[in-house]
């Protein structure tokens, strides 16, 4: 007999190490208040978070097994979603969690970027498949607001903030996959100023479903007689269906679906192909009007950037509810003897978490997941400070805007992959429990696996590092970031306490100072192929040594915090964890820095001078 589905909530959230992050060790509090943040204080923040996890556990946590379990199907066309899908798209526009971060103007709340991340996490957390298609719905309405006309914001981002209506991204085509330059999709100029869309597009998250009235898609195409390669695409506003300019609908806009992707994960989502123009009946708009034909994939960027984030955030909000899970299950499995007693056949079994082994698992998986978050609240933090300086002080907005630059393709590529080995590490926690869908782990690594895929594989999120992003302003971001961590290790490397590893920092600073030296005198000497050979492994270099330094900062300030309160204060327990957690990262990760830098110094070849007949003789 097949077993019912679950419906109960199994997310779970460590509040306290947000509130750690956000008011103690990245101090929000000194931007709340401030415009555009001049709604906010520490109490509103707080209170939304909790009222957010509220939400999340109640309405959310209890749809992600149903949407794993029974996914979406395509019936006369339209996809449509898992059970309770509707109704939650319908509360949680209500409740306004997903235009938190939305300007005023556009009907949101404005909150820090800080805070914004972690409703995010908290949602995604929660029920990952679901919060894609209200989080591609608010990203495709942030790039229309910033690029598009008055005319545009007007009609289409308005409806979409609002949760009218949907929205998508559509870049990836069959023949050019991560290419996106190999694009074939077409846009003819109509007499009207619209263009003729025709074309398809694969893995389109989102692509279609039955949440909304509407959807709107945002496509890349190439115009008649444009350039070839990235330069001559342009982004279209394609909605699923034609509305008048009072948003009323009119006709279906000749998009159909092809097909819904079976995949390993995420089934709740609808991942789609997409039809443009079959009937050539197709039509768009482009962002921003004619005058910003060709300019895409810049704007695409904005979009792509956002996704990025967010992937990252998905990561830690999946991979944080992996290990809770699993610390709960350890406090309360007993199996096996203490270490201490393995001699006596007549000693009473314990909780797991009195195995040394699942102990180390258990801080592993805190010291990764917490260090991915700070990495996150980081790169959010930098965005507040742009916020709050733009029309302040363009020196500090320059280094804060560069510095975002040089942290994206870290907190998607680090936090997705990371996010992956603590779901899978969480599953070895249960031993074969782990593996049935008794627990949430075996989904939550399931789910995991796309995040170092989609939005740029990881590769293309190292190469952006090391192609581009390493020497913007003339290497002046990467001079600031290194420059940054020099200061907190002349500061700090003489601590009675965290010195020693603080000395390692600096050593592994230097490490990955010099690696990418190396990597532009591959460039310059005429040996490119080293460099996206080597671009993964100096994207980890550099994550990890910026997670060390991340943890050890916050380390320092909870040993501060912790000589001032009594031991029996719950608090104490918490700033212990989070010193353990920085010292366990630093003794376990840090020295990889050095060693991936020595390695990188070898320059082996041997990928590149193996035959292609050599690697299997079928």
């Amino acid at each position: 007999m097949t077993k019912p589905i679950q419906t109960v909530n199994r997310y779970k959230a460590d509040l306290r190490e947000y509130f750690f992050l956000l008011f103690e060790q990245f101090k929000l509090g000194e931007v709340l208040g401030q415009e555009p943040f001049e709604g906010w204080g520490e109490e509103e923040v707080r209170t939304s978070l909790a009222e957010c996890y509220r939400f999340a556990r109640e309405v959310l946590g209890p749809l992600n097994v149903v949407g794993d379990m029974t996914g979406c199907r395509l019936e006369n066309g339209q996809v449509i979603t898992p059970k309770g899908f509707k109704e939650a798209w319908k509360k949680i526009t209500e409740a306004g969690w997903k235009s938190i971060g939305v300007s005023p103007e556009q009907g949101g709340a404005g909150a820090p970027r800080s805070v914004h991340v972690l409703v995010e996490e908290i949602l995604s957390g929660a029920n990952v498949a679901f919060n894609m298609y209200t989080g591609l719905a608010y990203g495709a309405a942030e790039v229309i607001e910033q690029f598009g006309t008055a005319e545009q914001v007007k009609m289409w981002a308005e409806r979409m903030h609002s949760g009218q209506w949907g929205g998508t991204m559509c870049l990836t085509e069959a023949q050019a996959g991560s290419d996106v330059g190999a694009a074939t999709t077409a846009a003819s100029r109509n007499p009207d100023g619209s263009y003729g869309i025709r074309g398809t597009k694969i893995f389109i998250s989102a692509g279609d479903h039955d949440l909304t009235e509407n959807i709107v898609h945002l496509v890349l195409a190439r115009v008649d007689g444009a350039p070839v390669g990235t330069k001559g695409l342009t982004l279209f506003i394609v909605p699923k269906i034609r509305a008048n300019a009072d948003g009323t609908l009119t006709a279906p806009n000749d998009v159909s679906v092809g097909a819904i992707e079976h995949k390993m994960g995420i089934n709740g989502s609808s991942t789609c192909v997409l039809n443009f123009g079959d009937n050539g009946k197709c039509i768009g708009w482009p962002v921003g009007g004619e005058e910003k034909l060709n300019q895409g994939m810049s704007q695409m960027f904005r979009l792509m950037n956002a996704a990025r984030i967010s992937v990252g955030v998905q990561g830690v909000a999946v991979a944080s509810s992996a290990y809770l899970n699993a610390l709960e299950y350890a406090k309360e499995r007993k199996q096996g003897a203490s270490i201490t007693q393995w001699k006596d056949a007549n000693a009473p079994r314990v909780p797991i978490i009195e195995h040394p082994d699942v102990r180390r698992m258990l801080l592993q998986m805190k010291a990764v997941t917490e260090g991915i978050r700070a990495l996150i609240i980081k790169l959010s933090h930098h965005f507040d400070q742009v916020a709050v300086n733009k029309e302040k002080d363009a020196a500090k907005v320059a280094y804060h805007t560069g510095q975002v630059d040089l942290l994206v393709p870290l907190v998607k590529a680090y936090g997705s992959d990371q996010a992956f080995r603590v779901c899978e590490t969480a599953i070895q926690t249960y031993g074969g429990a782990g593996y049935t869908r008794d627990y949430p782990v075996e989904q939550y690594c399931r789910d995991a696996k796309i995040f170092s895929i989609y939005e740029g594989t990881n590769h293309i999120q190292a190469m952006d590092l090391v192609g581009r992003k390493l020497g913007q302003a003339g290497g002046a971001n990467l001079r600031a970031f290194l420059g940054d961590i020099a200061k907190f290790v002349a500061a700090h490397q003489g601590h009675p306490k965290f010195g020693a590893v603080i000395k390692k920092l600096g050593t592994a600073q230097e490490a990955l100072g010099g690696a990418a030296m190396r990597l532009l005198m591959w460039f310059q000497s005429g040996q490119p192929a080293l460099v996206p050979l080597s671009a993964n492994r100096f994207a980890e270099m550099m994550s990890e040594l910026t997670v060390s330094w991340l943890l050890l900062e916050g380390a320092l300030v909870a040993e501060a915090a912790q000589q001032k309160i009594d031991p029996s204060h719950p608090d104490h327990a918490f700033y212990a964890g989070k010193i353990q957690a920085a010292m366990y990262y630093a003794h376990n990760y840090l020295p990889g820095v050095e060693h991936k830098a020595q390695l990188l110094a070898e320059e082996d070849r041997s990928p590149l001078e193996i035959s292609n007949e050599a690697f299997a003789t079928v």
